[in-house]
């Protein structure tokens, strides 16, 4: 059953709802994806994560609250389908080690920018709205994912040199 947005206020809240879900799918999904990594700076990159994804979901639960309403995640699309495409990877291209952390750096990559653009609009609606507390907890999501981003582009680097110096000539 679908309602009527009519309000500003109305995609905000429903947007919120999104970014509440992704973080929520991620605090249960880090866990794994440390597992699944054999780098250990990337491995360490998720655990660290987590606990910052845990925070990013009391401050979303936090920005419901000060606006008088009840923490609600709506269904986010975009992170299933993220979760998804791993999820066939693995079971469909048996990566070796160095290949499935390869993916996994690029993969978390592509979280943190569906993240970094979510909290980006949220962040400008948030000010539109002149709710400037919710401002400053969603800033503070922003750029712990913004630092998160530029942490796994360095890993990624790193991993393809490495890779492509491994790599035999045919």
């Amino acid at each position: 059953m679908s309602t009527k947005m009519s309000e500003p206020r109305d995609l905000f809240l429903h947007e919120l709802g999104d970014v509440l879900y992704a973080e929520r799918t991620l605090v249960k999904t880090l866990p794994k994806l440390q597992e699944e990594a054999w780098d250990e700076e990337l491995a360490l990159g998720f655990e660290e994560h987590l606990d910052e994804t845990q925070q990013h979901v009391k401050n979303v639960e936090l920005a419901f609250e000060k606006l008088g309403e009840k923490p609600t995640a709506e269904k986010c699309p975009g992170i299933e389908g993220i979760k998804r495409e791993h999820d066939e990877f693995l079971s469909k291209e048996s990566p070796s080690q160095d290949v499935l952390d390869s993916f996994l750096t690029g993969a978390g990559a592509r979280t943190e920018h569906y993240e970094i653009a979510a909290y980006e609009g949220l962040v400008t609606m948030a000010e539109a709205m002149g709710e400037m507390e919710i401002v400053e907890l969603l800033t503070e999501n922003l750029e712990q994912e913004k630092t998160a981003l530029e942490r796994l582009k360095a890993i990624g680097k790193r991993l393809a040199e490495n890779g492509a110096k491994q790599e035999t000539p045919v």
